[in-house]
């Protein structure tokens, strides 16, 4: 009997068409119509039950076994990134402004690579596969997880385990990393809005300066992640955006300050919000200033894989002939798959596409970040193979 690595050989080609024809027409959050079309299409051609408009965009598949088992959720995220794709390949973005720059149209092609190896395999597959293709992952906020999970995609049946994979390329292709506990963190968005009192710039003691004021902010928000927080715990807090003034001489009423906070620990990330809003308080009432501190809402939760399953997923992903299996550090990025991982244990993974003989070097979120196609097979592999045995057991 052929194993799932020989057997995805004669999908390889289809999976690589796949990914090029979604890069090519990449859609935005909450915007994949046609993403969601290809992906209902081909599941469909597989005989495979399909959900359409889940939460929005979102697709499910639904393919039962021919043995009683778990229940198993594998998810991949379909929406692009606006950003301007600076590669010269063949399947170029068409949409000017918009690119898959963090390797979602490879996401969808794996997982529908793994829809085919498990429909062929129907026969050794116990229990039910959700195959779950979800938007609007790069958006923030409710993400695209929220809503299919709100209109029930976790449920009807219950989902026992839930698998996820990102390709990344700070890994070697073909190697798959992974660990137990906080993978990725919590990523909230904050926003400052500074009032003061505006003047000339000839007379600043007649005026209250909030461009003053918001660099004291900056750089004493350094100060909670070096003298308020545990040293022993991940963090970082970063001002990434200063908006104040029109004109050189003119002291302006008031400027706005964005940034991000990324955490891997709950009451930590609970933790330093209050010291954030207390020391821009404190430095705004010293220099007779007032402020708006706003968290954004409903930001994702810290990306969590149960130890014990992620210790029997390296297990299973190091029998997969032609790769590696490392454990990896946590990653301060942020994931809206956290928050299936918290309806159901399970794993979120990374497969390595790092190949600079391919000019495979550029990170996620580039205008030049591109891919080593040769891996998606294994990644097609690592999904079907962790429906296979986690159906079973």
């Amino acid at each position: 009997m052929q194993t799932l690595l020989q057997q995805i050989r004669q999908y390889e080609k289809e999976i690589v068409e796949i990914r090029r024809k979604i890069h090519a027409n990449p859609e935005l959050s909450y915007k994949e119509i046609e993403t969601a079309r290809l992906v209902a299409d081909k599941l469909a051609s597989l005989g495979i039950k399909v959900k359409t408009g889940v939460g929005g965009t979102g697709v499910v598949g639904i393919l039962k076994g021919s043995k009683q088992g778990n229940v198993i959720a594998l998810r991949a995220d379909m929406d692009a990134l606006p950003v301007n794709e600076n590669v010269d390949a063949a399947f170029k973005s068409k949409k000017n402004g918009v690119m898959h720059a963090c390797g979602h149209d490879a996401h969808v092609a794996m997982l529908l690579g793994a829809a085919m190896l498990l429909k062929s395999n129907i026969d050794s597959l116990h229990g039910i596969v959700k195959f779950i293709f979800q938007p609007a992952e790069e958006a923030g906020g409710r993400g695209g997880a929220l809503p299919m999970i709100e209109a029930g995609v976790m449920t009807k049946p219950k989902v026992d385990f839930v698998f996820g994979l990102h390709i990344f390329p700070n890994f070697p292709a073909a190697t798959f990393a992974l660990r137990g506990g906080a993978i990725m963190a919590a990523p909230d968005h904050f926003k400052i809005r500074v009032y003061g009192k505006g003047g000339h710039g000839s007379e600043p003691h007649k005026t209250i300066d909030p461009i003053f004021v918001s660099s004291q902010i900056i750089s004493a928000l350094q100060g909670v992640s070096s003298r308020m927080v545990d040293q022993t715990k991940p963090f970082a807090v970063s001002v990434c955006s200063m908006h104040s003034g029109s004109i050189y001489n003119v002291i302006p009423n008031e400027a706005t300050l964005e940034g991000t906070m990324r955490t891997l620990d709950e009451r930590l990330r609970s933790a330093a919000k209050k010291d954030i809003t207390h020391v821009t308080r404190s430095i705004c009432k010293a220099f007779g200033a007032r402020c708006k501190i706003e968290f954004k809402r409903n930001m994702y939760p810290v990306t969590f894989n149960n130890p014990k399953i992620a210790s029997r997923v390296r297990e299973i992903l190091n029998t997969i002939e032609g790769t590696r299996t490392i454990e990896c550090d946590p990653i301060l990025g942020g994931e809206d798959v956290s928050r299936f991982l918290q309806k159901a244990p399970g794993v979120y993974y990374f497969l390595g596409t790092g190949n600079e003989k391919k000019h495979c070097i550029y990170p996620s979120h580039s205008s030049r970040f591109r891919l080593d196609e040769d891996v998606f097979k294994y990644g097609a592999v690592s999904l079907a193979k962790l429906a296979l045995e986690f159906g079973a057991s």
